[in-house]
């Protein structure tokens, strides 16, 4: 009885401890294969995070949103037993640390590590090695991540990209054989268009940071502002034939940088290192990824006060579970998967040795900057010429934390970004003032310095994006401090009072993107609208070519709905109309005039497909769908021949590498009415084909003469050659016909991103919309021999072809869906051109 009782005592004894021990499972022994052995499904990923939420007092998870497929999006907060309940005040006292919001700075705070995987669907390594990282976090018998956790919080995003990561895991999964087969050109290695890497709408996320122009940017942020953490990783993959990098980064590196950003980078690279010594592991640093561009996961944070870094894996969306490198060596997932395991691990160590130094360098970054900021501007004023872009200017603002204001009235003296010329004026109550001296004081200067300074022309990305250039505002750079004197704006100014009498028509301006939005919510309720192609006063109001007009006439079908139903579409856009009583007008033509010409409700189709950039295609896809909704019907290049080219009004042809864009149909459909509009590749494609009136530059077709020794290069510095050619993201002014619909509701100037140097000759027998000249160069780096190139060439154009047109846009109106200026640009070409 006593042996009996005593081996219950230890038995239940026994319980407790194991109960108070509980052993985690792994992410192996959850999912029921080994890690490593297949890719996991995003919601498989997110039961094991929920499991381990449920399982251990040391995480928390929080939903931060959902994907456009629907799928969710959370990060797990990963703390010691005394941090994990005090995570709210860790939050406000970082930020108090940053000079935001009104908590209280905690003694001895802990660093906050964030640590951001698969951003990047394809490069699917990451997410499976976001399991073994956190569980080895959470495993109570690791003596080492326990010490860790003591001064830091990690937290761990498993997935940025669900959609694209599932795109391609369902690609995968299916495909691969039984035991993985490594020849490059199996079909395992051969993901199909569009890919795994862009999220639903084709966008690269890791490019969208600054910018937020997609859902998962826009909620990620949200929750990373309310953050702020001291050190950011951003995982990725590169080629398979690459060895692994990891920090320090690349020149160039913004000017901006702090000397502890720099040098914490290389403290984080030298323990990374010493690990990957250990296991005689390859690796690269200090080459390739460099820091200026703002909107990377790496340069983002930067900007925002952490030290920033991105590591990159062999590997991508060809990699599968096994590849033969060009070195006839395999890489396998769980290659991958420990590479990316270690490193993330290591950065926690770094970081939770230097902790206090850490935090202390991030308290001062944010106090340095907002009480003496660096550059030599330190306001920047944003004139109240167009309320709708300067609206959207401030809400970009606002979702990264920038302050600004209106309300100051004063003379001034700045650099005006427009004529490049320092210069004298008047700020009024309704222009935006943002002031250098606020916490977020580094990445406003970044955002608006009108030039930015590269130390290295060899950079990854675009190296201008001022944003007075980006939404076509005009603005001045001051030296001196002005502050603003309310964060309120000013009212709308008042609408003008309806005239007298009943309606004949009615007018809304053709200005910005709202305008579009009115345009295309009147169509789809079946509204008939015209617009105008020169100006016109009526009642002594002038209204721009271009201005919609909704006429009774054509609109009977309405019968006396017609006035609620236009009325209730513009107060839904926000859109201010202006009836008209006659179609007799003070000036210009009357409605009954050639000039006023009907739109119609076109057909609207877009390319898709092996020949169409993935990301080109996204934006018109994006374009339509989210900004302004209005339908557009998806063609596959393949199926171009099954089309029944009859229904369809327009057809826009993105960037590409297009086999055929002159096929017999398209030909016929465009002689016989139809619309093609090309952008950028597309645009390549059609120059100097028979029927098309683009040409390249004669000079550069011409062999010419060269220097007999010109070929000799040296091999050492064959890459630096090249540069000047290279074209990475410049910005240049475009001067525009504004009297042609393709430039409709633009001054005689527009700025355009140009990432290469094409241009065309001036087109005989057709419009030259848009040209640069000689001196149209504004801001960020271009090679010598392009710069030389860049001149005196069309760039936007719209040629008469038969009944129909065709319309060339040489550089991307709407890249990244960031660039505001160019989308009314865009739409005038979908809706106005070759009425």
């Amino acid at each position: 009885m006593k042996k009996l009782i005593l081996g219950l005592v230890l038995f239940v004894s026994g319980l407790n401890i194991s109960f108070a021990q509980e052993k985690l499972q792994s992410p192996s022994e959850f999912l029921g294969y080994e890690l490593g052995t297949h890719f996991t499904l995003h919601y498989r990923v997110l039961e094991y995070y929920r499991y381990l939420a449920a399982h251990s007092k040391n995480v928390k998870l929080q939903t931060y949103g959902r994907t456009n497929e629907g799928r969710e999006l959370l990060v797990a907060f990963v703390a010691n037993d005394e941090n994990i309940n005090r995570l709210d005040e860790i939050r406000e006292s970082n930020l108090a640390n940053a000079g935001i919001g009104t908590g209280k700075v905690m003694a001895n705070q802990p660093a906050i590590v964030w640590l951001s995987y698969n951003v990047h669907g394809n490069e699917s390594v990451s997410t499976e090695a976001s399991m073994k990282t956190i569980y080895d976090l959470l495993d109570p018998s690791n003596t080492k991540t326990k010490e860790w956790l003591k001064n830091t919080v990690v937290v761990i995003d498993p997935c940025m990209n669900p959609d694209g990561r599932d795109r391609y895991v369902n690609f995968y999964n299916p495909v691969a054989n039984l035991i993985p087969d490594p020849k490059p050109y199996a079909r395992e290695h051969r993901e199909p268009w569009p890919g795994g890497r862009f999220n639903h709408y084709y966008f690269d996320l890791n490019r969208d940071w600054a910018w937020q122009t997609q859902i998962e940017t826009q909620q990620r942020l949200k929750l990373f502002e309310s953050w702020l953490p001291e050190v950011h990783v951003d995982f990725h993959e590169q080629g398979v034939n690459e060895p692994y990098y990891f920090a320090p980064a690349a020149e160039p590196f913004h000017q901006v940088i702090t000397p502890w950003q720099r040098e914490f980078q290389n403290i984080v690279g030298k323990n990374n290192a010493k690990y990957f010594d250990s296991k005689g592991w390859l690796y690269f640093t200090k080459e390739r990824f460099d820091l200026l561009y703002p909107s990377y996961g790496d340069t983002y944070p930067i900007y925002n006060g952490s030290i920033g870094m991105t590591f990159e894996q062999g590997g991508g969306g060809v990699a599968g579970l096994a590849i033969l490198n060009e070195e006839g060596d395999t890489l396998t997932l769980k290659d991958r998967i420990a590479h990316h395991y270690t490193s993330g691990l290591s950065t926690v160590e770094a970081t939770s040795e230097y902790a206090n130094k850490v935090v202390s360098e991030f308290k001062k970054f944010y106090a340095d900057e907002k009480n003496n900021p660096s550059g030599a501007y330190k306001t920047y004023v944003i004139k109240a010429d167009h309320t709708e872009k300067l609206a959207k200017l401030a809400t970009l603002l606002k979702r990264n934390g920038i302050e600004f204001g209106y309300g100051v009235s004063k003379s001034a003296a700045g650099f005006n970004y427009f004529t490049e010329k320092t210069e004298n004026f008047s700020i009024a109550p309704a222009d935006m003032v943002v002031s250098q001296y606020q916490p977020k004081s580094v990445l406003t200067r970044v955002l608006f310095e009108p030039k930015t300074f590269v130390t290295d022309s060899n950079t990854y990305d675009i190296t201008a994006w001022a944003l007075p250039y980006v939404y076509g505002l005009q603005s001045y750079a001051l030296k001196d401090a002005v502050k603003p004197a309310t964060s309120v704006a000013p009212p709308p100014a008042p609408v003008e009072p309806e005239v007298a009498g009943k309606a004949y028509a009615w007018v809304a301006e053709w200005k910005s993107l709202k305008d579009v939005k009115f345009l295309s919510a009147l169509l789809q309720k079946g509204v008939k609208v015209r617009f105008s192609e020169a100006a016109f006063t009526s009642n002594g109001k002038q209204f721009d070519a271009g201005s919609l007009i909704i006429a009774r006439t054509s609109n009977e079908v309405l019968g006396d709905n017609l006035e609620a139903l236009v009325k209730q579409i513009a107060k839904e856009n926000n859109e201010n109309i202006y009836k008209i009583t006659s179609g007799f007008m003070d000036k210009g033509p009357d409605f009954g005039s050639y000039k006023i010409k009907f739109i119609g409700k076109p057909t609207v189709a877009v390319l898709a497909g092996d020949d169409v950039s993935a990301t080109g295609f996204g934006e018109v896809w994006h374009f339509f769908e989210q900004q302004i909704g209005y339908p557009i019907t998806v063609i596959k290049t393949d199926d171009i021949n099954r089309v029944k080219w009859s229904d369809i009004d327009v057809l826009i042809a993105p960037n590409g590498y297009y086999r055929d864009l002159t096929n017999e149909k398209i030909m016929d459909w465009i002689k016989a009415g139809g619309k093609l509009i090309a952008i950028e590749g597309a645009v390549k494609k059609l120059a100097d084909q028979k029927g098309f009136a683009l040409k390249s530059r004669e000079e550069e077709k011409k062999a010419e003469k060269k220097d007999l020794y010109a070929d000799l290069q040296a091999y050492g510095t064959a890459e630096a050659d090249q540069l000047i050619n290279s074209v990475p993201g410049a910005i240049y002014r475009v001067d525009l016909d504004n009297t042609h619909p393709l430039a409709f509701g633009y001054p005689k100037y527009y700025f355009t991103l140009k990432q290469d140097e094409n241009r065309y000759s001036f087109m005989e027998n057709a419009w030259n919309v848009g040209v640069i000249k000689k001196d149209n160069y504004m801001s960020g780096y271009i090679g010598y021999a392009a710069k030389q190139k860049l001149k005196d060439g069309t760039l936007f154009g719209v040629q008469e072809m038969g009944r129909g047109t065709v319309v060339y846009l040489a550089d991307d109106p709407i890249f990244r869906s960031f660039w505001e200026n160019g989308k009314l640009l865009f739409s005038n070409a979908v809706f106005l051109v070759g009425r």
